[in-house]
């Protein structure tokens, strides 16, 4: 008999209360990546597909799917215009991402959400926070500073919700 699989520890550094403003938004990203992470530790498949409320689709699981593809989004196809596919994000169900957790591989879904980190990392690393891309579906030009100022601000909403699921999960409360 093999143990059931559940999400790994996560480690979350916080921030510098000095930093240049480049090191500040990518410590602060992190932080909130590593949150994420946090919530999930500890938990089975199941417990990451729970919703805490019947009426919404959000669950954990959910929303890392979600913020990989936002990653991924934000970070390689828009700031660095890669011609990657949506991962979840489909024209049939923009919100595949919340909706198909039932069969999902939970495992497999942390490692893809840990890979768009790194990915994401890399399609920024050469760029400066005042160059300017082309937003790619529709509407206005934006520079590389607003996509990290809007993942932080996704982050951090998307926490509170994280923060909301765990507790009604198992009680674990917590930043």
């Amino acid at each position: 008999m093999t143990a059931e699989w559940i999400a790994p520890p996560a480690e979350r550094a916080e921030p510098d209360h000095v930093a240049a403003e480049r090191r500040a938004l990518q410590q602060w990203l992190d932080y909130h990546r590593g949150t994420l992470l946090m919530k999930c530790a500890g938990l089975t498949p199941e417990q990451l597909r729970l919703r805490a409320v019947s009426s919404s689709n959000l669950s954990l699981l959910g929303l890392v799917r979600h913020l990989a593809d936002a990653e991924r989004g934000w970070f390689r196809q828009c700031a660095a215009g890669q011609d990657v596919p949506d991962l979840y994000w489909t024209e049939a169900d923009g919100s595949a991402d919340f909706n198909d957790i039932e069969v999902a591989d939970a495992a497999a879904d942390l490692d893809t959400y840990r890979r768009e980190i790194g990915a994401a990392r890399e399609a920024v690393a050469g760029r400066g926070l005042d160059d300017v891309v082309p937003f790619p579906w529709g509407g206005p030009d934006r520079d590389i500073r607003w996509i990290y100022l809007h993942m932080i601000e996704e982050y951090a909403r998307h926490n509170g919700h994280a923060d909301l699921i765990r507790e009604a999960i198992d009680g674990t409360t917590g930043d």
